[in-house]
């Protein structure tokens, strides 16, 4: 029997880093910090290929390069926030907000640049912002690999076989919802931000493909790269191992 707590995924971040769940989804970056305490599920994951955080500005033709100028974040343990450090080190202020709340924040001129997740990245244009980089994109030039932007943690501490039962259950339930999409729209409508039924189906055709039914070795790859990455920026530390996949 599962208890579902459903929060923005800082908070989720926090509260694994806290103790307080036994299975979680939360951010590659805060995963890469639980090495020791977690194992990543081979389903469940976000990873793809033209899936990334979008960089946004709320001028034209503005790029980060001083100090004086704020960029917003959805939390400081996001992987979002993660390739921003990699790719524009040292240029803003950083300031983390809610994921929801970025977006109406460059419309109201309250900072000037902010990294978009979720179903921002189809409605950016409409809210009159103007985009700096897709940081995926850059992600995939530079490293050829799919992005890892979040996957679903257990704790080391649960027994095997409750964490290969949690695993069935998460696997089963994607090929579920694969084979009938429709079936999983009225609990999307219910939580989603954007309420528009083909925004929500272009959410899931972007975020939800074979990798998120199983990592593989393609997943794991990928999650090493960003572990490589974040040691060198100093993000996480040499002595922490890689993301482990269970395997049952």
């Amino acid at each position: 029997k599962f208890q579902f707590e459903l929060l923005d995924i800082q908070q989720l971040n926090s509260r694994l880093f806290a103790g307080d769940f036994d299975i979680a989804k939360t951010s590659f970056h805060a995963a890469l910090k639980l090495t020791k305490s977690t194992v990543v599920l081979p389903s469940g994951s976000a990873l793809g290929f033209q899936v990334g955080p979008l960089l946004l500005a709320a001028q034209a033709d503005a790029v980060p390069a001083n100090g004086s100028q704020v960029t917003l974040c959805p939390g400081e343990d996001t992987t979002a926030a993660l390739l921003f450090q990699l790719f524009y080190p040292e240029t803003t202020q950083l300031r983390h907000e809610v994921f929801s709340e970025i977006m109406p924040a460059l419309q109201r001129r309250e900072a000037d640049f902010g990294v978009c997740i979720h179903e921002g990245r189809f409605t950016w244009e409409q809210a009159g912002l103007s985009l700096v980089e897709d940081l995926g994109t850059r992600w995939e030039t530079e490293t050829s690999c799919p992005l890892p932007l979040g996957g679903i943690c257990a704790r080391r501490a649960l027994p095997m076989d409750v964490i290969g039962k949690v695993q069935s259950a998460i696997h089963d339930s994607l090929q579920f919802a694969l084979a009938d999409p429709g079936a999983a729209l009225p609990t999307m409508r219910k939580h989603a931000q954007e309420f528009d039924d083909n925004v929500l189906m272009q959410h899931v055709d972007l975020y939800v493909n074979d990798w998120t039914v199983d990592l593989g070795d393609v997943g794991q790859n990928a999650l090493n790269e960003l572990s490589r990455r974040a040691t060198a920026v100093g993000v996480v530390t040499g002595a922490d191992p890689n993301i482990e996949i269970f395997a049952g």
